[in-house]
């Protein structure tokens, strides 16, 4: 059985391969072994089109949002202007009616 290494992240030995990645169930890094391992993540927040957002976009919503903790629903085609990059690339923060909310970039498009 061949061994696993360890993790690149926090160097800890136990991790696993699970068919297509090697995964570590300490810290949740997961990476391919070989040439390709040194390669950066794209960390540029990208919206559901891959397109690039910056700070102060104008972005539409997608798809209806329910917001957890609330009884408020952002409907499909609500146009929220200047939103604000997180420091995970996945999610952006802006306004919606007076409220701050973070959205996941997957549900908006430039």
């Amino acid at each position: 059985m061949a061994e696993t290494p360890n993790c690149p992240q926090c160097d800890m030995d136990n991790t696993y391969f699970d068919g297509t990645v090697n995964v570590c169930p300490d810290c949740s890094h997961e990476w391919v072994n070989g040439a390709d391992q040194d390669a950066e993540v794209d960390n540029i927040p990208r919206d559901s089109n891959g397109a690039e957002l910056m700070d102060g976009d104008s972005v539409t919503v997608i798809k209806d949002l329910k917001v957890k903790g609330s009884s408020m629903v952002i409907k499909r085609g609500t146009k929220v202007k200047s939103i604000r990059l997180t420091d995970v690339p996945e999610e952006v923060d802006c306004k919606i009616d007076g409220s701050s909310i973070v959205l996941k970039t997957c549900f908006l498009k430039k």
